[in-house]
């Protein structure tokens, strides 16, 4: 069973913590959890 990570916040900064931490280990298994029902998107 490897590492796990929750994020809390699915918005900007919450996106780019899950994409660096996954970057430095793609072992990790990541789950972001957001308040509203949609979460935020950037091209």
């Amino acid at each position: 069973m490897g590492k796990r990570v929750v994020i809390v916040g699915a918005g900007a900064g919450g996106a780019s913590a899950a994409a660096e931490a996954k970057r430095r280990d793609p072992s990790l298994e990541i789950a972001m959890i957001e308040q509203r029902s949609q979460v935020s998107v950037a091209a």
